[in-house]
């Protein structure tokens, strides 16, 4: 005799189907931001990395000028105070100073002032020394027009989206609210949220000072302690 073995399949009836769907578009909703979320993070590090390197390259070039008494080699604040350098032009810092001066190479600018958003484009000539010419874009960081007797908490540099003591605009490049970045003339750098952008997420002024930095001008003169202005100073280096 012989025995037939009924063979049972089994499958997702329709709703098991739609559940399990709904399921993983929830968890990919649920994943979505916070994926966002660390890459935003990713981002600001490496621009907050960048903006350091651009300190260090000024802070080098500060301190050679100082032991060997060459006022062309200063902070740009006193390279402005002296009239070396035209107030507001980052390119011309970048290009006369760092690059000629040999503290940065022409390909650095690139990397160094490039971020989300910013699709920042320069033009490069080969040459002894090589010359750079700020082209499309914008740079993803201002730099303060701090001088040699600023304080070690005196800002050097933000990200191109804070203004001082100002909230975050969804325009500003880069990042928009998403946070701010700061470089102390010290050399502390770190990255802010949209809270801390101005006096309001802090105890008072003075601590907000001391934390995101004091606004130092082009003729030593900073912000009084405890009242910071809501403005960047006057002559801050900047690209579109």
């Amino acid at each position: 005799m012989k025995i037939t073995l009924k063979k049972i399949t089994s499958a997702f009836t329709l709703i098991e189907l739609l559940v399990v769907i709904a399921i993983i578009a929830i968890l990919a909703a649920l994943a979505v931001p916070a994926l966002t979320s660390a890459l935003k993070k990713a981002q600001m590090t490496g621009t907050m990395n960048n903006a350091h390197q651009l300190y260090l390259a000024a802070f080098s070039m500060s301190n050679d000028g100082a032991a060997t008494g060459d006022a062309s080699s200063a902070w740009p604040g006193d390279l402005i105070a002296s009239s070396q350098l035209t107030a507001g032009s980052l390119q011309q810092y970048c290009n006369d100073f760092l690059l000629t001066k040999g503290y940065l190479k022409s390909g650095d600018f690139l990397k160094l002032l490039n971020a989300a958003g910013c699709n920042f484009v320069a033009a490069i000539a080969p040459g002894t020394p090589d010359t750079i010419t700020f082209s499309t874009g914008s740079a993803a960081l201002k730099v303060y027009p701090i001088t040699d007797a600023a304080p070690s908490n005196a800002i050097f540099s933000v990200s191109h989206n804070y203004t001082y003591d100002t909230g975050l605009a969804n325009n500003g490049i880069p990042y928009g609210t998403n946070g701010f970045i700061v470089v102390q003339k010290g050399g502390s750098a770190a990255v802010f949220k949209e809270g801390q952008a101005t006096t309001t997420g802090w105890t008072n002024g003075t601590i907000f000072q001391t934390q995101i930095g004091l606004k130092c001008n082009s003729d030593s003169s900073c912000d009084t302690t405890g009242s910071p202005g809501n403005t960047d100073p006057t002559g801050t280096l900047v690209f579109n």
